[in-house]
């Protein structure tokens, strides 16, 4: 990325965060090597007992599932019980074995894979987001040169851990910087993405504030240090990120909520149903038996299907269509929220600037870019992109200077150019180009909004019912230039990682739910601490990606109104199968409790409602159901 030569004003993308070597890869997750296991197994037996092979044939395969699946669950289901808990995870254990005790294999080795993928996938991301946040620390480096006598005197290179406050470094071109502190001497542009979001490297002279793990462009500057390593923007974004994930409400489906309570009514019942009649001295087999048929009928396995195929239905569905999202759990808590925050660079915008108009001689345009060519700022970038899209010839250029915090200078033709930064006031990022000594053309440059980012916040506040609000840590002036385009009226920039951090807590103490949507580094904490959190896929940093509860892979805003529409509609269906189920399961058990309800009956009962209810989770399958979470229909 970095080249060797010339202008490093963007050596590497600052909101990048270098991959972290202690990457935890997914063979590295137990939980994940299990549940592959247990699922291999299942896929293997399925067929098998389909078409009726000998038990011989399936009969190990199934135990193999049942075993690699549920062993980890069961042995925290009996610590929770140890605790005096009756814990979820266990009973679906217990459900899947009772199942297989009357010969319903295939039923309980469906229930161990869910639940044991399902657990896989949160270990996972939870082992990847540590990871990201471990890999945050790798964006400051781990030595510095530290000036001696003041910052007069000869260079020291030292640890990072061992700078003090009011020593001076020496920061090189295309360095990153090592602490938080202020410029004592010298002139460069420092792309700080990472900690602001600011598309465009900012020029750092005598006075002005720099961040630790920035990247310093061509210039050389002299920083004295302010802040120790653990005080740093960037070690307070780690805290921030990790804070927030602790302190963040443990999730839950809506069905866990009650199905708590629910299995032990079953269990209470079940014993009650089996010792009652016994020793009022009812027959032991015709006692166990109706215990039996209770149990089965009154399970909450059907409620566990009941509410899983519309969610997995909807994550499969909204996947196809490029949103990856990461859990059932957030598939149903997109469908709750009733507040959005979205970043600006890299979220609204695409990050990076284009040319959008050229005052004075057309021809300037060639003559810039033939003077920008060797430079990898992304002003530069953009002049020769546009350019080449116009089909303009670009000269070869000798010569070729930069100007830290200015601009380029170099011979085109026999003639000298200077591309820098214009004066006075501009409705976006200008810069003039001069010829000779003569200025003959200023080119207006702006970062490009995202296709359809005005129709996604309209769609976002309609589903809502509250404005969208832009959180930014670039200026104001190009905050409120996207905010008018876009249609949004709440605006806050100028915001550290902490500031969008406080905004998220102040309304969630209000009570509402929010969701976040951003790409960098710095949106991180406020994707941690939020209701829900989605990233942008293309554009996003490692510890966003991370972080964050979904991911829009292609970077296409109208997504994220639509896969919210979808969790919405996904949650209604699990209410519809939960009446379904219950009204199910009820007149199973009034029949088992009032009458004589036989075993076979009952298993055919609860397995008709149990398909009956995936079946009409399913729908979520088809393409109609994102059309419709898309145009709002």
């Amino acid at each position: 990325m970095a080249s060797p030569v010339l202008d490093a004003r963007t050596a590497a993308p600052a909101d990048k965060a270098p991959p972290s070597s202690r990457r935890t890869r997914v063979r590295d997750v137990p939980e994940v090597r299990w549940a592959a296991l247990s699922a291999l197994a299942f896929l293997l037996a399925l067929p098998l007992d389909l078409a009726g092979a000998p038990a011989w044939a399936w009969g190990p395969l199934y135990a193999v599932c049942y075993a690699a699946g549920g062993w980890e669950p069961g042995r925290e289901g009996i610590a929770a019980l140890r605790e005096k808990s009756l814990d979820v995870d266990l009973l679906m254990v217990v459900a899947a074995l009772g199942a297989a005790a009357i010969g319903q294999y295939l039923d309980g080795g469906l229930l161990i894979v869910i639940f044991a993928v399902s657990g896989a996938l949160e270990a996972l991301a939870t082992r990847r987001t540590a990871d990201s946040v471990r890999g945050l620390l790798d964006l400051a480096p781990a030595r510095a040169v530290r000036l001696t006598g003041g910052g007069a005197g000869a260079e020291e290179p030292v640890d990072v851990a061992d700078l003090r406050i009011g020593d001076t470094v020496l920061v090189r071109p295309g360095e990153r910087l090592p602490a938080d502190g202020t410029v004592l001497d010298g002139a460069s542009d420092v792309d700080q993405a990472t900690i602001t979001g600011e598309s465009l490297p900012a020029a750092k002279a005598p006075g002005a504030e720099v961040y630790a793990g920035t990247l310093n462009g061509t210039g050389a500057l002299r920083v004295r240090v302010d802040k120790d390593a653990g005080d740093s923007v960037i070690a307070r974004i780690v805290a921030l990120v990790e804070e927030a994930s602790a302190t963040k409400a443990p999730t839950q489906l809506f069905v866990e909520k009650i199905e708590q309570r629910y299995s032990v009514g079953v269990v209470v019942a079940t014993l009650a149903l089996f010792a009652i009649p016994l020793a009022l001295g009812g027959d032991v087999t015709t006692v166990l038996l109706r215990a039996m048929t209770f149990m089965i009928v009154a399970s909450p396995c059907a409620v566990v299907l009941a509410t899983m195929p519309p969610l997995l239905s909807a994550i499969a569905t909204a996947g196809r269509h490029g949103v990856l999202v990461k859990s059932a759990v957030v598939m149903e808590r997109l469908g709750t929220v009733d507040r959005v925050a979205l970043d600006k660079t890299g979220t609204l915008t695409e990050g990076a600037p284009r040319v959008t108009g050229v005052v004075g001689d057309p021809e300037a345009l060639a003559l810039a870019a033939a003077a920008e060519l060797p430079s990898e700022h992304p002003l530069g970038r953009a002049v020769v992109a546009a350019a080449r899209a116009r089909g303009l010839r670009v000269p070869e250029a000798s010569d070729f200077t930069s100007v830290p915090g200015d601009g380029v200078r170099a011979t085109v033709e026999g003639r000298e150019v200077r591309v820098c930064r214009a004066g006075g006031a501009h409705t976006d990022t200008a810069v003039e180009v001069v010829v000779d000594g003569t200025r003959v053309a200023v080119l207006t440059l702006a970062d490009r909004l995202r296709d359809g980012a005005p129709e996604a916040v309209a769609a976002l506040t309609r589903l809502t019912g509250a404005p969208v609000t832009l959180l930014t840590g670039d200026n104001a002036g190009a905050a409120a230039r996207v905010a008018e385009r876009t249609g949004i009226t709440d605006v806050r920039a100028g915001l550290l990682p902490e500031d969008k951090v406080a905004a998220v807590r102040e309304w969630e103490r209000t009570g509402a739910r929010v969701l976040v949507v951003g790409d960098g580094v710095n949106d991180a904490p406020a994707l941690a601490a939020a209701h829900s959190g989605i990233a942008m896929g293309r554009a996003g940093s490692d510890l966003a990606l991370e972080t964050a509860d979904a991911v829009v892979v292609r970077d296409e805003l109208a997504t994220v109104p639509a896969v919210v529409a979808l969790s919405r509609r996904a949650r209604r269906l699990v209410i519809q199968n939960l009446v379904i189920a219950g009204t199910c399961i009820g007149a199973l058990v009034i029949w088992d409790l009032a009458g004589h309800l036989p075993l076979p009956l009952g298993v055919a009962g609860h397995e008709g409602s149990t398909v009956l209810v995936g079946l009409n989770g399913l729908r979520l399958l088809r393409d109609a159901a994102w059309r419709k979470a898309a145009t709002g229909a």
